[in-house]
């Protein structure tokens, strides 16, 4: 899995929309940073929770905040990662299997193997489908969600003189 430390959130650059909500529990419960409200679906699966980014970004990995202690049958079981440039050409990235997940659930986008080790995934939409739940369960829900890309670096290989030091960043710009 990929260093914490060389990663950033970038679910705020995105558009986010769900295939179906209960009132009181839409979209918003997924990014409020608070385990206890969550988003709960409402309708056939597959649940679809879609990020819309305004130009194409690198994906390492997504997290899911899940708990099936609290949410039983409405605990996804599988999921399947998906990404393209529109809807129309969505393509499955990674398909996992749960079982009984507590906590944050990572899953890496980068490579073929989702192993943490390959390249970014480059995409302008990321769908998250909910294929199932446990014991067969209906609605479900998701307690948290984060999406995360490589940090980019402050300094430009291109420079002929890159400045590093605090002093020489002040006055790297012309105004």
């Amino acid at each position: 899995m990929s260093d914490f430390f060389n990663q950033t959130d970038i679910g705020a650059l995105a558009t986010w929309t769900v295939s179906s909500f209960k009132a009181g529990f839409g979209v918003d419960s997924l990014r409020d940073g608070d385990a206890a409200t969550l988003w709960q679906s409402d309708g056939p699966q597959p649940h679809l929770i879609n990020l819309q980014f305004p130009r194409k970004v690198s994906i390492l990995q997504v997290s899911l905040l899940l708990d099936h202690a609290l949410d039983d049958s409405y605990t996804p079981s599988r999921i399947s990662f998906r990404a393209g440039t529109h809807f129309a050409d969505l393509q499955e990235v990674r398909v996992v299997e749960l079982e009984q997940p507590k906590g944050w659930c990572h899953f890496a986008l980068d490579g073929e193997a989702g192993d943490g080790e390959g390249r970014p995934l480059k995409a302008h939409i990321l769908q998250v489908a909910i294929l199932a739940n446990h014991l067969n369960g209906k609605d479900t829900h998701v307690r948290g969600m984060m999406v995360f890309a490589p940090k980019e670096r402050e300094e430009r290989s291109s420079d002929v003189l890159p400045f590093t030091s605090e002093a020489f960043k002040m006055h790297q710009t012309i105004r």
